[in-house]
């Protein structure tokens, strides 16, 4: 039985999810990929905490709670040079300007020739294509299922499902927290102040909710998402955003009378030789599908040149779902490895 050591950095709300999931899942690994997974080491920015043989569910639970408890001198680079380790999750803050230290730990984990799992989407933003190019050079496997739209299902379905068709278009909802937003005024003629209150009192819109709202969250998605299904190079500037910001309900109460839904969409379209992205409020028709998806609910549609078109609605948007996607990214490694013997 092949032994695999994951290390957690970052140990928020979808760190600690994945270090739940983790321990619940281990004799999931075992019998299914004959994988002794186990998880050695998690950081946070303060401190670190790491067991050679594995770390307890009760010591990781302690870490979490008990923000003094950890090593000090073990968090950041210096706890990756000193803790072995095959696989890192990586969930820390998402610094989409600089890649922040998600970049830096990304880099050296990749350059040792350890896997990655990004669920925070700064260093992906950041440079794509370097980190890529680290990977494939040092035969280590780059997975990022968990920074783009979580349990919607995105860069699988188009490197896998669709693997081999002409995709020309793909455009969906992948902000769960606008899609919320633009919902509840539109079915309860609440203004956007209201429905952001009420988003963070449900835990689903953070405490600064430009992010979402500005259409900068999708904006981040497609960029990775065009850039490790398609390796198209493109940087977030290249993409043309525009948020949900400004729209009142006089607005919204105008579109309802005229048959119109609001949604804010995200698209990649081929044209040429050219990906194209783009973030909009898009007016569609009550029978468009994506008229129908409601809340935090995302969706996504794909035009192919073989497989015809292809829609897929749903997926948690929560630290569960987040952390969900980045064990089906684990389980993605484990059958490689597998295969390979």
């Amino acid at each position: 039985m092949k032994r695999y050591d994951v290390v957690i950095s970052g140990f928020g709300s979808v760190g600690r999810q994945v270090a739940r999931l983790l321990h619940e899942r281990k004799e999931r690994y075992r019998m299914v990929y004959d994988a002794d997974v186990r998880l050695v080491g998690v950081m946070r920015s303060t401190a670190g905490c790491y067991a050679d043989e594995g770390l307890a569910l009760e010591q990781v639970q302690a870490f979490s709670a008990e923000k003094s408890m950890g090593d000090k001198k073990k968090t950041g680079a210096d706890f990756l040079a000193a803790c072995p380790f095959d696989i890192l999750i990586e969930a820390g803050p998402s610094d989409i300007v600089t890649g922040g230290m998600a970049l830096s730990y990304t880099r050296t984990a990749l350059s040792r020739g350890k896997h990655v799992i990004a669920i925070s989407k700064g260093a992906l933003i950041a440079d794509y294509q370097g980190l890529h190019e680290a990977a494939r050079r040092h035969g280590a496997m780059l997975k990022v299922s968990g920074a783009t739209a979580a349990a919607l299902p995105t860069v699988d379905l188009l490197q896998y499902n669709l693997a081999g068709c002409e995709v020309a278009l793909i455009e969906g909802i992948f902000t769960g927290t606008a899609n919320f937003v633009l919902s509840a005024m539109m079915e309860e003629g609440i203004s956007m102040e209201e429905a952001i209150i009420r988003a963070q009192q449900m835990g689903i819109a953070e405490p600064d909710p430009r992010f979402d709202l500005e259409g900068w969250d999708t904006a981040c998605k497609l960029t990775i998402m065009a850039n490790a299904a398609f390796h198209a190079g493109i940087r977030l500037s290249d993409v043309a955003r525009k948020g949900i910001q400004g729209i009142t309900p006089e607005l919204v109460q105008k579109w309802k009378a005229d048959g119109l839904v609001p949604k804010l969409v995200g698209s990649l379209r081929k044209v040429d030789d050219t990906l194209q992205a783009a973030v909009d409020v898009q007016l569609l028709s009550e029978t468009h599908p994506f008229a129908q998806v409601r809340g935090t609910t995302k969706a996504i549609r794909l035009e192919t040149d073989t497989m015809g078109e292809l829609l897929v609605v749903g997926g948690k948007s929560d630290p569960v779902a987040a952390a969900a996607a980045a064990l089906k990214d684990l389980e993605h490694i484990l059958q490689a490895n597998r295969a390979k013997g």
